[in-house]
């Protein structure tokens, strides 16, 4: 019985640490070019990074790597931009993105399970 209560326990503070209190991994994009690039790593439930910062009015390329063989992780959707993208399975993919306005842009699978945020500057 000792036991199963202390499972029980372990369960809920994974749930209370996955959802409250995990904070994905962010990045700012500092790029002086005319275009920024980064690679975002798909892999285990998540984006890697998650959140990515930018400057205002700079195009932006996002090199995704897929390692998750997962349905859900194969298509990435930028709703706000209208694009939306099918990633292949260990092989990188570029995915541009236009100069945006101030403002925070959601990317994520079909189902939302994966999820990340663009955050303009």
């Amino acid at each position: 019985m000792l036991l199963i209560n202390l499972i029980g326990l372990g369960l809920i503070v994974l749930i209370i640490w996955w959802f409250w209190l995990y904070k994905p991994q962010s990045t700012e994009v500092t790029d002086n070019t005319d275009r920024s690039e980064i690679t975002v790593i798909v892999e285990n439930g998540t984006y890697q990074p998650a959140h990515i910062s930018l400057q205002e009015d700079k195009p932006l390329t996002i090199n995704f790597i897929r390692k998750d063989a997962s349905p859900c992780a194969a298509t990435v959707l930028f709703p706000d931009l209208e694009i939306s993208a099918d990633l292949p399975i260990n092989k990188e993919f570029s995915v541009q993105l236009p100069a945006m306005k101030k403002g925070e842009y959601a990317f994520h699978c079909q189902m939302k399970m994966y999820s990340g945020t663009i955050v303009v500057k």
